[in-house]
């Protein structure tokens, strides 16, 4: 059976997310990032399967952005602007990481609602 992955519009439950956490890497969880929709898919071996949902969920290719999220870390540590569906010259992002702030932010933003306690931050 494939890992699971869910497609979240609302803050996510700290029981899902922990299960979600350990169902592979334990000490995170790969997220993709629909910074149009806000839309957010956690779960999954690879940040291409996640990013497939929101794609079959009609999302566009050039709104979706891989991290990771470590629900047990503090602050910044939380999340990495990292993935290799990142990579995508045409649309000025030569690397896995997020290069343009206002996306890192908006992913932040977003990861903020929907994967974290009210009085929580990723500063």
């Amino acid at each position: 059976m494939p890992p699971k992955i869910v497609l979240l519009t609302k803050k996510i439950t700290p029981v899902l997310l922990d299960d979600l956490t350990s169902e592979i890497f334990n000490s995170f969880v790969k997220i993709v990032v629909d910074i149009r929709t806000g839309q957010l898919a956690v779960g999954g071996e690879m940040h291409a399967d996640a990013e497939q949902l929101l794609l079959e969920h009609g999302s566009h290719q050039a709104d979706l952005w891989g991290a990771n999220f470590y629900p047990y870390e503090s602050g910044k540590r939380r999340l990495e602007f990292t993935s290799f569906i990142n990579i995508r010259p045409r649309d000025g992002n030569s690397s896995m990481g997020v290069e343009d702030e206002q996306i890192q932010h908006i992913i932040k933003t977003l990861c903020e609602k929907l994967l974290l306690d009210e009085n929580e931050n990723l500063a």
